[in-house]
């Protein structure tokens, strides 16, 4: 075979065939105990991707992301428009976490905790093996004519793709409008919300596309994280890898013959069963190294692992691990890079944290209003008008609302209320009027301080300028 020939698989992608047509992939049922330890995490994390809207901590859901109403939930921690910078900290944060994860261990996040992965693997193929059969039935079904029992198979799996789509719908848009308006609509029923149910019927057919036709093409196509995996990696990361000096030896692979000795003749222990590629959900070969389609799922070790087995040779000869230790032997060592991001993931959860607990539940704003000039009430007294916007970030109402001038005498008149009611994750906004005397007057501009006060107790302080006559500097 020439060197062009063996590298040509790096030319195009797996899933393409060389007239550029989709090349249907038909991965073999896989099984192992990397399998059912990640059948384990998978159905974890399942039931958490389902749970997290309708799960809440003090009154907040514990994820949200209402993108047109701003407001956002993590863990529990509501986050408004003001609080935006912390937003943007806690998504950099979990950038950074997810490079590190992959400098060390390659892209693990790919096979283990995706939900595309997960739902893909654990949960749209698993029901076609269980309706179609295994990866040989599959392909015989394919080609088969449009029989009754053809008809049945695919009806029956289409139907259930519909409906697992269309939960998965309802779970996704939770997320960005809330469990408790999702479950109001429900209870209102769909007629009373058409345009919700639009939006909810074309999330369903998106989810359904993907995960009945489009598939493993968005982990090669559409996801920008695997061409970011090549410019993460080094031969230090530890991946899912082919120790290609075990399994090539001098003469490189040969089938397996009974009570041969393959090391006198100088072969490797690979047997070229080929069952590495049968059982890849990318349709890619192991064996040719690191590639953009592989998602590190683990299926090739378990079967290489298992064929090992069988044919009486140490397993191992797919696994995790770097390319160093395959090439030089050489143990995982944590990098200077790996450091490096290590510290910057150490100090901006450090920064995150320390802004979470400073960041007040109460916000409150206090501006003059634009166009408006200071008046004169008598000879002594100055009064200017502000607007008001007092923001309650937590679940409970905040009543008996006033506002009290810190520093400085004065009156605040409250236009239309004398008390000011604060709703639960709402706000409050209005007029009102300072007034005070010239003597206490630094000049044209002078700096305020106002307390914001619940039934006697202060909740929060801002700050305003308030405008005299110019003869006051």
């Amino acid at each position: 075979m020439k060197t062009t020939d063996k590298e040509k698989f790096r030319d195009s992608i797996g899933t393409i065939n060389e007239e550029g047509k989709r090349s249907w992939v038909y991965p073999k049922k896989p099984s192992g105990a990397y399998y059912d330890k990640r059948k384990i995490v998978s159905y974890i994390l399942l039931a958490f991707l389902i749970a997290a809207p309708f799960v809440k901590i003090n009154g907040n859901q514990f994820l949200l992301f209402n993108v047109l109403e701003r407001r956002f939930n993590i863990f529990g921690f509501p986050f408004w428009p003001q609080d935006f910078y912390l937003f943007v900290i806690s998504m950099i944060v979990g950038v950074v976490f997810i490079t590190l994860f992959t400098v060390v261990f390659g892209r693990i996040f790919c096979g283990w905790i995706c939900p595309q992965t997960i739902f893909m693997e654990m949960v749209f193929r698993r029901i076609e093996y269980w309706i179609e059969g295994d990866r040989g039935a599959q392909m015989r079904l394919d080609k088969q004519a449009w029989n009754a029992e053809k008809i049945r198979k695919r009806v029956i799996k289409w139907c259930i793709f519909f409906i697992i789509s269309f939960i998965i719908a309802n779970v996704f848009l939770a997320y960005l409008i809330g469990s408790d308006v999702l479950l109001q609509y429900i209870t209102d029923g769909p007629t009373t919300h058409v345009s919700t149910l639009i939006s909810l019927l074309i999330f369903t057919g998106v989810f359904y596309f993907v995960f009945s036709w489009f598939r493993e093409q968005v982990c090669i196509i559409a996801c920008p994280y695997g061409r970011l995996q090549g410019v993460l990696l080094d031969n230090k990361s530890i991946i899912v890898a082919y120790d290609h000096k075990r399994g090539e030896a001098e003469n490189g692979r040969k089938k397996f013959r009974k009570n041969e000795d393959r090391k006198a003749l100088g072969f490797g222990d690979c047997i070229d069963c080929n069952q590495c590629v049968t059982v890849c959900p990318t349709g890619i070969d192991i064996r040719n190294g690191t590639q953009l389609e592989c998602v590190n799922c683990t299926a090739c070790i378990d079967e290489c692992n298992t064929i090992m087995e069988k044919v009486n040779l140490p397993k191992g000869l797919i696994r995790y691990a770097s390319e160093d230790e395959i090439s030089k032997k050489e143990k995982f060592k944590f990098t200077a890079r790996m450091k490096g991001y290590s510290t910057v993931l150490g100090i901006l959860t450090a920064v995150l944290i320390g802004l979470l607990f400073l960041r007040n539940d109460v916000e409150a704003t206090v501006l003059r209003l634009p166009g408006q000039l200071y008046q004169h009430v008598d000879e002594e007294t100055i009064s200017n008008v502000f607007t008001y916007k007092i923001i309650n970030k937590t679940t409970e109402e905040i009543g008996h609302v006033t506002f009290q001038l810190m520093g400085k005498d004065g009156v605040i008149k409250l236009v239309s209320k004398d008390e000011i009611t604060v709703p639960k994750q709402g706000l409050a906004e209005g007029t009102l009027f300072i007034e005070l005397d010239e003597a206490f007057l630094d000049g044209d501009k002078t700096k305020l301080q106002l307390g914001v006060y619940s039934e006697g107790k202060l909740i929060e302080t801002c700050t305003t300028n308030f405008m005299g006559p110019r003869s006051f500097r």
